[in-house]
């Protein structure tokens, strides 16, 4: 178990806790496999009946820790990262959000395979991929024009648009707006509430409701993989990660 996810369960709710805050909650490859290993968990024992997944501090997530980027190693078995986005987007069980700052990058692609998205006031939404000479991933570029419609899309993935909470909400990337000092809990009464409801029911209904297959999904994500490390390699790439450590604007002519 890392320590940087703090994990729970009361109730039938399993609750995650990304612990990272002193590196704004940016995900490592452990994190990733942590969350894997408790997304999968959570099929598997029937006194799960929600996931409630939060972060501590200001930030939900900065999004991929940029170090994984800068020195990547070889795995063994299947890379956490695609373990996790191959858990998250196949998990039966409900999965709750409460975005308590920032999610940017990931942060923000990781829900749209999420059940019931509950933002803070201060939580703001960004996917930067093009500001850093990146593609959408996490099957985003699928998943999330269906979610907001292509020109909400459009703003965040191209333009790199910052959504505030409100923002957010207008979109139909969250569906609701809590207080900041109310929202971890107002959020796990909803979690509860869903653990204590039929539990086959429930899970016919995600399944019902998600409306995409996860053949589709998988798919995506693989043609986006592909892009993506092919950007990873690429001068573009370099010059944007130069660029921010530099603390200039990037050069792309």
């Amino acid at each position: 178990m890392s320590k940087n996810l703090i994990v729970s369960v009361k109730n039938r709710v399993l609750s995650l806790t990304i612990n990272r805050p002193e590196l704004k909650n940016a995900l490592n490859r452990e994190l990733y496999a942590s969350l894997a290993d408790q997304l999968e968990r959570s099929d598997q024992d029937e006194q799960i009946r929600a996931v409630l997944l939060t972060a501590n501090g200001d930030t939900f997530t900065a999004g991929n820790d940029l170090d994984d980027f800068l020195h990547p190693i070889e795995e063994s078995g299947t890379p956490s990262v695609i373990r996790f986005l191959k858990a998250i987007s196949e998990c039966e069980t409900p999965i709750i959000v409460a975005v308590n700052g920032p999610a940017v990058g990931i942060g923000l692609t990781m829900l749209l395979h999420c059940d019931m998205v509950y933002a803070g006031k201060r939580a703001h939404f960004r996917a930067p991929f093009t500001h850093v000479g990146l593609v959408p991933e996490a099957a985003s570029s699928l998943l999330l024009p269906l979610a907001v419609g292509n020109t909400w899309a459009n703003d965040l993935m191209l333009a790199g648009r910052t959504l505030n909470a409100d923002e957010a909400l207008a979109s139909g990337l969250i569906s609701r707006v809590y207080e900041d000092d109310v929202l971890v809990t107002e959020s796990l009464k909803i979690a509860e509430q869903i653990a204590g409801l039929a539990p086959n029911s429930v899970k016919q209904s995600k399944r019902l409701i998600r409306g995409v297959s996860t053949e589709q999904i998988q798919a995506q994500m693989k043609r986006e993989g592909v892009v993506f490390a092919q950007q990873l390699a690429s001068a573009e790439f370099k010059e944007s990660i130069a660029a921010f450590f530099e603390k200039r604007a990037p050069n792309f002519s």
